[in-house]
């Protein structure tokens, strides 16, 4: 009972103040639609790199990589690690290119920098019924993991946990639209960092010597060295290289900082806040592991669950502060989400064609942050899946858009009509590939389930590129 409430009471005081930071978000005015998805343009460093690093680190992390580690050993590490340096390269050399034409050319959606890119409007609106079909996934392992973290301290109430995060993010993502969502993940952020680094402390400290003893045990199980296939790392880390290009809710991000010192520190923050994250979040999974060999833990066989029985041993304030802190990492990134999708209803579909005002366009954003929060309810509540399963499988079907956005930032509109084409051509067969692949096989097998005997992702990317090209082989 006294575990009830603390959650209880942990998730009241964390909805509280996010909802006060959300309403005083307000006070900046939303006029123009641009004010409502990409905070006018006008983001500070520090808010644009918690921002960013915030909606990046989902529940992906402290639940479904704890659990990854935990089963695979050390090959996580290199499968996240490889994210993070790959973003960080991207960021470096892309985001200032990126920045400076997103103010130059008004764009909002990510969506409508790739039509615009090409000058295709019907290419704006193929990449926006990608992210409608791809990102569901995605955003509803966030409600998923929100669920099971209610469902483990509240004792079987799954449904809650579903009922509060469409309700916050609701509120939070609604009111003020990037001004509210860039506001609460500055909090939510902090909230992530700090319940982490008191986390391990904690587990090492509780560990004691039976971790060293445990750390043995992996060593001889090969857990310590590259336990995954080349097949299996090659497959799940190529969505994740090209993450920074191909997920809207954090190229959206970009066009955020307020000026190019705002963009350059926006970029160094994430750097630490990731390192520093991905450090601690392997570090969990492994130690959890070593003290399943020392005996100190029971076996777990769902890598979702490891972080929840770690939890049950904590004391119940760092349980309820870790548990909120997840809680807030899977509504950071499904309020991003939603946002983003938001973005290219309201913009490529209906302003973009219809060419309807910001006024109305923002009426419209609001109803389709709901419409979309109830598809998701749905798909949560409906246990689809496991979490890094889901995460990866929305990367693999946003793959295509890794080369027909490279293309498009460094050729623009040099192919003209020929480069459109191509472009919808390319992302077409290797969306079309990937979503074949996970409905006969699952989310699960179809990302280590090769074709023709090369791994998914690549054989997916490969196809992608080849078709995106093809205007550089008339030339």
């Amino acid at each position: 009972m006294n575990e009830l409430l603390a959650a209880i009471l942990a998730l009241a005081l964390y909805l509280a103040i996010g909802t006060i930071i959300a309403l005083i978000s307000r006070r900046m005015g939303i006029k123009t639609t641009s004010d409502y998805y990409v905070a006018g343009y006008k983001l500070g460093g520090i808010i644009a790199a918690i921002s960013y690093a915030a909606t990046t680190y989902s529940a992906f992390m402290m639940v479904g990589l704890v659990g990854l580690t935990y089963k695979t050993g050390v090959g996580a590490f290199g499968f996240e690690i490889t994210y993070l340096l790959a973003t960080i390269f991207i960021l470096s050399y892309a985001a200032p290119k990126v920045w400076k034409l997103a103010r130059e050319r008004e764009w909002i959606s990510p969506a409508e920098m790739v039509g615009d890119l090409y000058g295709f409007k019907s290419l704006a609106v193929l990449v926006a019924l990608m992210y409608l079909i791809a990102l569901i996934p995605y955003a509803s392992a966030q409600l998923i993991a929100v669920g099971r973290m209610v469902e483990g301290m509240t004792s079987g109430l799954y449904w809650l946990g579903i009922v509060i995060g469409v309700v916050a993010a609701l509120i939070w993502t609604g009111l003020s639209g990037m001004w509210s969502l860039a506001s609460t993940d500055l909090y939510q952020g902090t909230w992530m960092i700090a319940a982490a680094i008191i986390f391990i402390a904690w587990l090492f400290l509780w560990g004691g010597t039976d971790i060293s003893r445990g750390v043995t045990s992996l060593g001889k199980s090969g857990l310590l060295g590259m336990s995954w296939s080349p097949l299996v790392f090659v497959s799940y880390t190529i969505p994740w290289i090209f993450f920074a290009i191909t997920n809207p809710q954090v190229v959206q991000k970009v066009y955020t900082p307020r000026d190019e010192k705002a963009l350059r520190r926006m970029v160094s923050l994430f750097a630490i806040f990731g390192l520093t994250y991905t450090v601690i979040v392997t570090l969990v999974g492994l130690v959890s592991r070593s003290l399943t060999a020392a005996g100190k833990l029971s076996l777990v066989t769902i890598g979702d669950q490891v972080t929840p029985l770690l939890l049950s041993y904590a004391p119940l304030p760092l349980a309820v502060f870790v548990f909120t802190s997840i809680v807030a990492a899977a509504m950071t990134t499904m309020d991003a989400i939603i946002l983003s999708l938001a973005s290219t209803i309201s913009r490529d579909m209906y302003q973009g064609y219809l060419k309807g005002s910001d006024r109305k366009a923002i009426t419209l954003g609001r109803l389709s942050i709901l419409a979309l929060l109830l598809v998701l309810s749905y798909v949560a509540y409906m246990k689809i899946g496991f979490i890094v399963d889901l995460s990866v499988l929305a990367s693999a079907l946003l793959l295509p858009l890794a080369p027909v956005t490279l293309i498009g930032w460094y050729t623009g509109k040099r192919f003209g009509k020929i480069g459109g084409y191509s472009a919808e051509a390319s992302l077409i067969s290797g969306f079309a590939i990937g979503l074949y692949w996970a409905l006969i096989h699952g989310a699960r097998k179809s990302l280590v389930t090769p074709i023709f005997g090369i791994p998914t992702t690549l054989f997916i990317l490969m196809v992608s590129t080849v078709i995106a090209l093809l205007p550089l082989a008339k030339r």
